[in-house]
């Protein structure tokens, strides 16, 4: 079989022996009615268990924007105009602020934001970027799981606080969007390390689109809740980026029903094989190794026990996280790193634990091959992997480990299945 795979901002074509090969695991084809701007239109005029946005800002003198980082394929170019237009048809005084939710992760730069919104946005809009390590967070309690609830101040000093973003599977969270735009979006690091305590993390609840009895999930709810986010327009896009459905209104009535929409989609069943290939979905998933890991799980759920899993990624941003990478790297086997990770109290996680903890569960039972023309190798095996510059270098490899007639199983795009 030939075909082409994400990889950076590219494709790169692949070759499989057919007598190898089981099965492609993809999402299922969704129905698009209109363009991309026409479907949000429509969700932003038949919000979900909300007042429309129109009605919500007037009458308020300061409003924020949540809108996702660099590492998100959010179509802000199509969405951002569409909400900033409306805001201000409303009510043309309002003071907009967009705060930029990093979570966890790096400042986005000022070339990101423009590529993300177009330079006339950055230019005339008034956008702060989150950061949660040093920004003035405001105290607004104690979350379920027992974690501080700290937020970015700029939040909470508004009369209106909404969010962009989009759907997907996620890993841990079971899908992204909605009340993710809180936390881990715009929080505290205190608050982000006691939600993805290594506990949460190991519960079979907190798993790839899966909500119910999540405690992930549950703390994300709360905080929301406490947040007063008042309103969301979250979008579902396909493999090349585009917007093929929305949803606006209320923060949890209108995520539910497009996490149901992207469950009806994305759900593939299992059919476990020696050896998985898979992607992060291209740029800008798959910028870095602590992202990679969310295409691998989708692989790990499709893997026989000691099989191979390769995982073809750009990495053009490396590691991802220093600490993320140093966890790793200076752990003698995987293993041993979880087992100090089960002792850790949930009020004392380390940064990036989360995302080692995952990435260990899977090198503890499978061999990861990561392809990869972009990253220092050596970065990559110290982190308990194997490199390969080629595809075909790769598959040689796995075929080398588990046999020549070893059973083989496609999944382009990780992060856009769900696998049962």
């Amino acid at each position: 079989m030939k075909t082409t795979i994400p990889y950076h901002k590219t494709r790169m074509p692949i070759e499989i022996p057919d007598k190898n090969l089981v099965g492609t695991l993809t999402a299922h084809h969704a129905e698009v009615n209109g363009t991309e701007q026409e479907i949000v239109e429509r969700a932003m005029d038949n919000p979900i268990g909300s007042p429309s946005l129109e009605e919500l800002v007037k009458g308020k003198r300061r409003m924020v924007i949540i809108s996702s980082d660099h590492t998100r394929p959010v179509p802000s170019r199509v969405t951002m105009p569409i909400l900033l237009r409306r805001i201000r048809e409303a009510n043309p005084d309002i003071d907009i602020t967009i705060l930029i939710a990093t979570g966890f992760h790096r400042p986005t730069t000022h070339e990101e934001l423009v590529e993300r919104y177009g330079e006339e946005i950055v230019e005339r809009e008034h956008i702060v970027i989150h950061r949660s390590h040093d920004d003035e967070m405001a105290d607004l309690g104690t979350l379920p799981s027992g974690g501080k609830l700290l937020i970015n101040k700029v939040a909470v000093d508004t009369d209106l606080l909404i969010a962009e973003g989009f759907i997907e599977a996620h890993f841990f969270a079971g899908f992204s969007g909605g009340r993710k735009a809180i936390l881990p979006g715009i929080a505290s690091a205190t608050t982000v390390m006691a939600n993805h305590c290594s506990e949460f993390i190991a519960s079979p609840r907190a798993r790839t689109g899966n909500l119910e009895d999540n405690p992930i999930h549950r703390d994300m709810l709360y905080a929301a809740e406490q947040a007063k986010l008042a309103f969301i327009l979250n979008v579902v896009i396909d493999a090349k980026k585009k917007v093929i459905a929305a949803f606006a209104g209320d923060s949890q009535k209108a995520h539910i029903e497009g996490c149901q929409f992207v469950l009806n989609m994305s759900k593939v069943e299992k059919n476990p094989t020696d050896i998985v290939i898979v992607t992060n979905g291209g740029y800008p998933l798959d910028q870095n190794i602590y992202q990679a890991v969310k295409g691998m799980t989708a692989a790990e759920a499709n893997c026989k026990d000691g099989g191979v899993i390769i995982m073809v990624s750009g990495l053009s941003d490396g590691h991802g996280g220093e600490s993320f990478c140093r966890m790793v790297t200076e752990a003698q086997t995987p293993q041993q790193l979880l087992e100090e990770f089960s002792r850790i109290p949930r009020n004392e996680t380390k940064p990036d634990q989360w995302e080692a903890q995952i990435l260990c569960r899977i090198l503890s039972k499978f061999k990861v091959i990561m392809v990869t023309d972009m990253c220092d190798p050596k970065m990559i095996t110290g982190m308990h992997m194997d490199h390969a510059k080629t595809f075909d270098e790769a598959l040689a490899r796995a075929f080398e480990l588990k046999g020549d007639d070893a059973t083989v199983s496609l999944i382009p795009d990780g992060v856009s299945v769900i696998v049962r």
